[in-house]
């Protein structure tokens, strides 16, 4: 059973509560339908300018993270057709702030959560 974590959004914290992105993992859907099983181990929130991402991906990692999933809505947002990238999400520097955390904690950290752009595919 694959152990996750997920980051989000500082810029969304006091509007979305996460209850997409938890079923979502419980249910194994979405980004989190790349396992075979997953179980939700811990959620930190990235302040800007996202200088912390390694640090918050490394305390995950010592509380049992095997992978951490940042939120679909640092690179996507919501539209009256459903989620797209077109106009970008909360970060702007989403794929640096991905990277560095990730070389930073020595983990996979994985671009997307719940509410996929139609066309997204999860990179592993």
């Amino acid at each position: 059973m694959t152990k996750v974590a997920i980051i989000r959004c500082e810029k969304n914290m006091d509007r979305c509560p996460m209850t997409n992105c938890i079923r979502c993992v419980r249910e194994q859907k979405e980004a989190f339908s790349i396992y075979d099983q997953c179980v939700l181990t811990g959620i930190f929130t990235c302040r800007c300018p996202g200088d912390t991402a390694g640090a918050l991906a490394k305390i995950l990692k010592t509380k049992g993270a095997e992978v951490v999933h940042f939120c679909t809505c640092t690179f996507a947002n919501k539209t009256s057709q459903g989620w797209t990238q077109e106009k970008r999400g909360f970060c702007d520097n989403i794929d640096a702030v991905i990277e560095r955390a990730s070389k930073e904690a020595d983990i996979p950290c994985i671009k997307g959560s719940a509410h996929l752009p139609q066309g997204y595919t999860v990179k592993a």
